[in-house]
């Protein structure tokens, strides 16, 4: 079954599978730590497949490790055992320093690793599809050039954003196309420094360079899913759907019905159960109240798809996990 056929096939069905972003949680089946799996790709692999052993997802989605990209440009990273990697230090810090910046190959720093881990969780995972994850080219430019600072610079300084986000799209093009050889059926694009932004200015600063990555690497074959987490995500759509991402993963602050009434049927939207206070800080009896109340909202679409807001934090209760899948399969025993 190739990316169309499958995007057709959840669209059409009427009992719909949950796809959220769930890697990370893996650390407490696998018995590792934060580090030790961003560290290796046979972890990375066998966490995925874990997963989809125990859970009824839809899809098999790779973490969101967004200091994969940076600190193949350079970047430096804290690595925290029980937390996510972050970025460290600003790289970048005016026009001269911008010029200078080289872009990498594939495969440096852990890039190299996040693409194999991808290939062997495709090998291992053959009941359900498989998606690489990666940083989306403004956000891996606020990265480079520091969160806030990038911000202003769209103001004061939009030739240097322009000269960084260029450099920052030619490698992602590389490294999706990358992904593209493993077997996987698509890629998450995140973008969540892009949330920040007023729509006008993402469609002026963010949405051309997106569109690049998803022209270049978007086919029959392979799917891109673009992810945007911020509270003014509803408010684009418009702009969001001309990308031409076959399927777009929504934040906790967006207004998932809003979205939804927006789209067109063809397009799927997925989201949006709050990845910190109900999955990680929540109960199940919470978890299961909240999934069920954004179904009563959108399940009635029929493209779209329960997921979480963002990429599922470490340190989850694997019972809120569980109630969340249990919300999805209760609602859809009752339509």
């Amino acid at each position: 079954m190739n990316a169309t056929e499958w995007l057709n096939a959840l669209r059409e069905t009427a009992q719909k599978p949950a796809i959220p972003i769930l890697s990370f949680p893996s650390v407490s089946l696998l018995g590792i730590n934060v580090q030790e799996l961003v560290s290796s790709e046979d972890l990375q692999a066998g966490g995925m497949k874990a997963i989809s052993e125990r859970v009824p997802s839809g899809a098999a989605v790779s973490m969101m490790d967004l200091s994969v990209e940076a600190e193949a440009f350079g970047s430096a990273v804290r690595f925290d055992p029980m937390d996510v990697p972050a970025v460290t230090n600003i790289i970048v810090h005016n026009e001269a320093e911008a010029r200078a910046l080289a872009v990498p190959p594939v495969g440096a720093g852990r890039t190299g690793l996040y693409i194999s881990a991808i290939a062997k969780a495709a090998r291992l995972i053959q009941d359900r599809p498989v998606f690489a994850g990666m940083i989306g080219p403004f956000s891996l430019s606020g990265r480079l050039l520091g969160v806030s600072e990038t911000l202003l610079y769209c103001y004061d300084d939009p030739e240097l954003v322009e000269l960084v986000m260029e450099k920052a799209t030619r490698f992602l093009i590389d490294y999706a196309l990358a992904y593209k050889q493993t077997g996987a059926l698509g890629v998450v694009i995140a973008e969540p420094l892009t949330g920040l932004l007023s729509p006008a200015l993402a469609q002026e600063v963010s949405h051309p360079f997106v569109k690049k990555i998803i022209d270049a690497v978007q086919d029959e074959n392979f799917l891109v899913v673009y992810h945007n987490c911020g509270d003014s995500a509803s408010k684009m759509v418009d702009s969001l759907v001309k990308l031409g991402a076959r399927a777009y993963h929504f934040g906790n602050k967006a207004n998932m019905l809003e979205v939804m009434r927006q789209l067109p049927a063809e397009i799927i939207g997925m989201g949006n159960v709050d990845p910190s206070s109900q999955f990680r800080n929540g109960t199940p009896q919470s978890i299961y109240e909240s999934t069920t109340n954004l179904l009563r909202e959108c399940g009635g679409y029929r493209n779209f798809v329960p997921s979480s807001g963002c990429d599922i934090p470490p340190a989850t209760p694997w019972e809120n996990i569980n109630a969340f899948f249990a919300a999805v399969e209760d609602f859809y025993k009752t339509v």
